[in-house]
């Protein structure tokens, strides 16, 4: 029948067009092209990185995740909800990218239904709210290898990625990589003296994490062949105290094709709280200085001990009111090598009080810096740093030179034992059961050593928040320091593919106009404030000794000469607090000056952009009116 109301027919215009509408959307969504978006962000953190589309590329064996998500009950906290749908829309980016390889099961657990029971043979942890249990997991398969994701935290929103890659990665992967660990820490978890109760010492969370990533091969520091045959990587970590006999092993380890990486520390915050009779902090009691004192010179690299680096420019905050300029956070302009994947998307390193690296050239061996400070810095007292003592910046004095704090040294290094393996102590020696190997003298191929001047920036309390969530415990970066070791480890066995994708995780960028205004009015009025401290302490030492005359039965006569110093002193004093509180109050001027324009940027910015825009139509509009 046909209709000739024109109310009807525009009706059922707009209703074909609505559906229409509605039907190609659906369609367009079911394809690779409905899953696209852009990403305006800055380092693009919501795209998906080449190193997940290289794994997903290349895949060769269907991979099977089980996406367990409550979607059906009323108890689902809204931050749950957002989160899942960030979850929803990267899986359906992952199975675009595998061409197939890649398949998603969304199942809703219900009580009593076959996907919770699915669920729990996954292992997949509920979190109760409200009435209900809710889930939000995966369980990624392939073949016979399961990998699970108990509960995604929308507290890790940037470490999704990197989850899910590094989980299709682990299952699609034979075996694991071995590393050797060397410590004089003590990383791994000790078990409770009765069963059912806390740990002695609950472990460090980066040798948790490390163990789930590689097969960890834990290394006795005492004189012993390694074979780079089973140790593919060689991590010694705050190697304190070590025997040059170890040190040979290593050295020959090196030099028949292993990769080591040396965290070294000439002052570890970490070993000082890890003293006996600290349980909690992990145990240990080892020295709080290590350093290679034989490698590391036939390597080219010195590194210095007693003292603590320091640059102004890098100070980090510790309270609302001071910054400690021995503990440093790390943008990415403290990476020099932009090439570099270790370190090519990092940022937010935070080390705590750590050590000075220089090199000089060794033929044959290339040095790469991969974090380094600014001509700004310089060493400070390390009492002094520890007790995070305000007046290191005050008396603090740049040497004009930028340190390294992290080397890639890579080539055919030649021993550090020309004469060959030193002899041991005569408490030590043992008979010789074997034949003695014939000691290597240079490398047989190609070596890599990387160092890193820092061992605290890996400790729970310096690199993770460690919090309970819904009953479980559960760790979460805090700056890029775990992903920095991360990212170096799997470079040297190879799995490339995972350092994009982990590299997104922790993004801190500290304030470096207002630290630079600090570092000047430490460096204007330090010397002064120095100065005015050390003739107060003078003044306090001469009192107390006039005190002590008056406390032994003697009269306290002050002399016209004494009166008068005294008065000098207080007339400074006052005039140093004045000085002070003159140089305080221009910095703080200059910080609301700066926070003042940088308030009204963002607040008038765009409200000035519109009306340009609107501004711009409407001449165009006008000269076209008076044009027709």
């Amino acid at each position: 029948m046909k209709t000739s109301n024109p109310v009807t027919r525009a009706a059922l215009g707009i209703a074909a067009l609505v559906t229409i509408a509605i039907l190609a959307n659906w369609l367009i969504s079911l394809t690779p092209v409905g899953n696209r978006g852009q990403d305006f962000t800055e380092n693009k953190i919501h795209t998906l990185s080449d190193g997940t589309r290289s794994i997903l590329r290349e895949l060769d064996s269907p991979v099977v995740i089980r996406y367990y998500a409550s979607r059906s009950t009323d108890y689902m906290p809204e931050e749950l909800k957002l989160y899942m749908r960030r979850v929803d829309d990267t899986l359906k980016e992952y199975a675009s990218l595998s061409k197939g390889k890649l398949r998603i099961e969304n199942l809703d657990p219900k009580p009593d239904t076959d996907a919770e029971d699915s669920a729990n043979l996954d292992g997949i942890t509920s979190q109760p709210v409200g009435s209900e249990p809710i889930y939000l997991g995966l369980a990624i398969s392939c073949l016979d290898r399961t990998t699970v994701l108990p509960f995604l935290n929308p507290a890790d929103e940037t470490l999704l990625e990197y989850q899910l890659s590094k989980a299709v990665a682990d299952v699609t992967t034979p075996t694991k990589p071995s590393i050797g660990i060397m410590s004089a820490l003590s990383l791994k978890a000790t078990p409770p003296i009765v069963p059912g109760q806390q740990p002695q010492s609950p472990g460090w969370v980066i040798y948790e994490q490390l163990s789930q990533s590689f097969d960890v091969v834990p290394l006795e520091m005492t004189p012993a062949p390694i074979d780079p045959k089973k140790i593919k990587v060689l991590l010694l970590f705050h190697p304190a105290d070590i025997t040059p006999e170890v040190e040979y092993c290593i050295d020959q380890y090196l030099l028949a094709g292993g990769t080591v990486v040396a965290c070294v520390d000439p002052f570890s915050v970490t070993a000082q709280m890890t003293q006996p009779g600290n349980p909690m902090m992990g145990g240990g009691g080892a020295p709080t200085t290590s350093t290679l004192p034989t490698l590391l010179p036939a390597w080219g690299v010195t590194l210095n001990t007693g003292e603590s680096l320091g640059d102004p420019s890098y100070a980090t905050k510790v309270s609302a009111t001071s910054s400690s300029i021995a503990i440093l956070t790390l943008p990415q302009s403290a990476m020099p090598d932009k090439k570099s994947i270790i370190t090519k998307d990092l940022n937010g390193l935070t080390f705590v009080f750590p050590g000075g690296l220089t090199t000089k050239s060794i033929p044959g061996v290339t040095t790469t810096s991969l974090l380094h400070t600014t001509r700004n810095a310089g060493f400070v007292d390390i009492t002094k740093a520890s007790r995070l003592d305000p007046s290191i910046a005050r008396s603090f004095k740049s040497t004009n030179t930028a340190y390294d704090l992290a080397l890639q040294l890579s080539g055919r290094f030649k021993t550090a034992f020309p004469n060959g393996k030193p002899e041991a102590k005569p408490d030590a020696a043992k008979k010789e059961t074997s034949p003695a190997a014939v000691p290597l003298k240079e490398s047989t191929s190609t070596g890599n050593v990387f160092i890193i001047a820092d061992v605290d920036a890996f400790f729970d309390r310096f690199a993770y928040s460690v919090q309970q969530y819904g009953g479980m415990k559960m760790a979460s970066p805090i700056n890029g320091n775990s992903n920095f070791l991360f990212n170096i480890l799997d470079q040297a066995t190879g799995s490339k593919y995972l350092i994009g994708s982990r590299s997104r995780s922790a993004i801190r960028r500290p304030f470096t106009v207002i630290q630079d205004m600090e570092a000047q009015f430490n460096k204007s009025v330090g010397v002064k404030i120095e100065e005015f401290q050390a003739k107060q302490h003078a003044a306090e030492e001469k009192l107390t000794d006039l005190q002590a005359q008056k406390a032994k039965g003697n009269e306290l006569n002050l002399s016209p000469e004494q009166e008068a110093e005294i008065k000098k002193l207080r007339a400074e004093q006052v005039e140093y607090a004045r000085l002070i509180r003159e140089q305080e109050k221009d910095l703080r001027r200059q910080k609301d000056a700066l926070g003042a324009r940088i308030t009204l940027l963002n607040v008038a910015v765009m409200p000035v952009f519109v009306i340009l825009v609107g501004l711009g139509f409407y001449i165009k509009r006008r000269r076209a009116t008076r044009a027709q």
